[in-house]
């Protein structure tokens, strides 16, 4: 006699668990993407040589003896960006159609950066500015972002990590947001690009490491993972997600950044240190994720926040005029005029968001994600 066959009941339906606060904003995140871009600034001010050094008349390693190798480790802040990327792009692409992701990113990255390319230009055209200003042809082609694929160069030295955003978007989009974004797909986004990554790095083969970009997936990836524990709580395929792409990550940071202590180098960042950084930038993502970060909840933490990307554009070669300016033509002494590049950098950045991003994201949006109301006339 055989038992009696029970009906299958039917999977319940993919339910976010809301127990880490999923349903607020997440102040603290914008603190900490502030937090990164300073990281990357005090790199680009002090940590590292090359046209920074024209700026201050001499190496910021004489400049600051003593911060300069500490500042050399801002550069991870690129790499803590990624992670946190990573988390807001599953987050804001999770429900929404092809056409609104397009919409919301597009009108995020393109006038703020339109404008800082424009600034860029206008001032390294100036006569008494000794910096070397790209040529006309290039300038329009960066106005795309897309100028390094095409080999032109770049007019802003940070825009080569908006070329790895874009890539990341497209490849999220692709497979993630255009079928729809379900637990188990991204769990298996996540997989792939792990194991695409690893076999693009044996294989050598250029194509595959434009397209799968080895260097930085895993940090976008642990960015994901970690949005998965906020979106449903611990699980060890989440935790796995993170885990490994912790491991694979650092050890491309440490491939991309460490070398033996000598003469020959700038700096010298020791491998531990590499990544115990950024052990730091997962911890403090995966703290704001599981709730764990509640108490950063001010108020101005959002402003904070939207300042964080106008800044990471302008800082850099602006910054080299305002250092030369502060330092060797008013005399000001090197902390002091550290301080108040720095202040008048973020100044700027609260000009363009209230000024452009304010009125033009907005604008920009709803122009890319309205749908076509009207039919065409007859012929």
């Amino acid at each position: 006699m055989t038992a009696p066959t029970l009906p299958r009941q039917a999977p319940a339906p993919e339910q976010p668990v809301r127990a880490h606060g999923s349903g607020g904003r997440l102040r603290a995140l914008d603190g900490l993407r502030l937090i990164a871009a300073l990281m990357v600034a005090l790199y680009h001010y002090g940590g590292r040589d090359g046209e920074v050094s024209r700026a201050w008349g001499a190496s910021p390693r004489h400049e600051f003896p003593h911060l300069s190798p500490a500042f050399a480790y801002g550069c991870l802040g690129v790499e803590i960006f990624f992670v946190i990327s990573g988390f807001v792009i599953c987050m804001s692409g999770w429900g929404r159609s092809l056409r609104s992701f397009f919409a919301s990113r597009a009108a995020r990255l393109y006038p703020a950066y339109w404008v800082a390319i424009v600034l860029v230009t206008v001032v390294f055209a100036l006569p008494w500015v000794t910096y070397r200003t790209v040529s006309a042809s290039d300038t329009l082609v960066n106005l795309t972002m897309l100028q390094q694929p095409v080999g032109a160069q770049r007019v802003l030295g940070v825009c080569w990590t908006l070329w790895a955003e874009l890539r990341f978007y497209a490849l999220f989009a692709l497979f993630v947001v255009l079928p729809g974004a379900t637990r188990a797909r991204v769990v298996l986004f996540c997989s792939v690009w792990t194991l695409a990554s690893v076999i693009t790095t044996a294989s050598h083969l250029e194509l595959l490491r434009v397209v799968v970009m080895p260097e930085y997936s895993a940090f976008f990836i642990g960015g994901i993972g970690l949005y998965l524990l906020h979106r449903f709580g611990h699980s060890a395929l989440s935790w796995g997600i993170v885990l490994m792409s912790f491991l694979v990550g650092q050890h491309y940071a440490v491939a991309g950044l460490w070398h033996p202590p000598g003469p020959h180098y700038f700096s010298y960042r020791s491998q531990y240190a590499i990544i115990a950084v950024l052990a730091a930038g997962y911890a403090a993502v995966a703290a704001i994720a599981l709730g764990k970060a509640r108490w950063a909840d001010w108020s101005w933490l959002p402003l904070a926040g939207a300042l964080t990307y106008p800044f990471y554009l302008v800082h850099e070669h602006l910054g080299w005029v305002m250092i030369g300016m502060l330092h060797r033509r008013l005399g000001i002494p090197a902390y002091g005029t550290f301080a108040l590049t720095l202040a008048l950098m973020l100044a700027l950045a609260w000009t363009i968001h209230a000024a452009v991003e304010r009125r033009l994201t907005p604008l920009l949006r709803r122009s890319l994600d309205r749908q076509e109301g009207r039919r065409r006339p007859a012929t």
